[in-house]
Parts: C-alpha cells; sequence; structure tokens
C-alpha cells in the first residue's frame, strides 16, 4: 500500500503599479474559481522558477527576482476535491498586461484590488492573499483570515 503525500503548488502574486493583483476565472479541475496565476512545482525545480515558468506560460509575461511571501496549507481544497496542497506563493511586479495562453484553463484574467476580491475564490489563492495583505508568511486556519478593514500593504 501507497503512501499518499499533499502535492505542492506554486503561486504568483502579481502586482502592477497601481497595487492591483492578477487574477484569473479558472477553467476546468479548478472552475470556477478566481485565482492568482500559478501550477505544480515540477521534480528539482526552484520555487523561483516555477513562478517564472508558470507566469510566463499562463499569461506571457517575463517577472524578475519573485520573492517567497506566504505558504498555505490548502485544507478547504482537500475538503472539497480530495486534493491536499501546500502553495508556495511568490510576489513579483509587471508593468506589462497578461495574455490568455491556455484558454482551455482560464476564461480571462483582471487586475483587482487585492482588498476586495471575487467570488468564488480559489483557496490558495484566498489564503496567500491574506498573508502578503497580513505581512505574515503563514496564518494557521484557526485564526481569522485579513478582512479588508485591517489590511494594509506593505
Amino acid at each position: 500500500m501507497s503512501t499518499l503525500y499533499p502535492r505542492v503548488g506554486v503561486g504568483v502574486i502579481l502586482t502592477n503599479g497601481q497595487g492591483l493583483v492578477l487574477l484569473g476565472k479558472r477553467k476546468g479541475s479548478h472552475a470556477p474559481y478566481w485565482s492568482i496565476p500559478g501550477g505544480h512545482l515540477e521534480l528539482g525545480e526552484s520555487f523561483e522558477s516555477a513562478a517564472i515558468r508558470e507566469v510566463a506560460e499562463e499569461t506571457g509575461l517575463e517577472i524578475h527576482g519573485p520573492e517567497v511571501v506566504a505558504v498555505t496549507n490548502n485544507l478547504e481544497t482537500w475538503r472539497e476535491s480530495g486534493l491536499h496542497y501546500i502553495s508556495v506563493t511568490l510576489l513579483a511586479q509587471t508593468d506589462g498586461e497578461p495574455q490568455l495562453l491556455e484558454p482551455e484553463k482560464c476564461e480571462g484574467w483582471i487586475w483587482c484590488d487585492p482588498r476586495a476580491l471575487p467570488e468564488p475564490h480559489f483557496d490558495a489563492s484566498r489564503q496567500s492573499i491574506a498573508c502578503w495583505l497580513a505581512g505574515r508568511c503563514y496564518l494557521p486556519s484557526d485564526l481569522p483570515t485579513v478582512s479588508a478593514e485591517s489590511a494594509e500593504l506593505s
């Protein structure tokens, strides 16, 4: 009998000059959720390389120097789908506009105020943005998430 382990996801909080974050409306396995760009960590890949690759694959944008800002334990996704992910989220900035390069996985991209996320929102993305806004790398699931009123960008 084999032992099952959580999978590793990598997400990217991509901001523009106005402080907005890039969100995509997912299709397929993660429909109908809104989420930051991201995907799976490949074997032997660094978090930074995965972030650069995922953003390029999904949006055509080139990012430099992404930095880890959050780690999430995505138990809501596990309860909903039976898939348990640990996600590492990085922060990067861009002045470009995204392209829709994977239309089979995403309906489109929007820039959004991180304090007013569209619903329904993907668990890992919501937790990651809450961590970033709170200036914390991790928020235990038994703590309340950051509200729009109490959040401040660093």
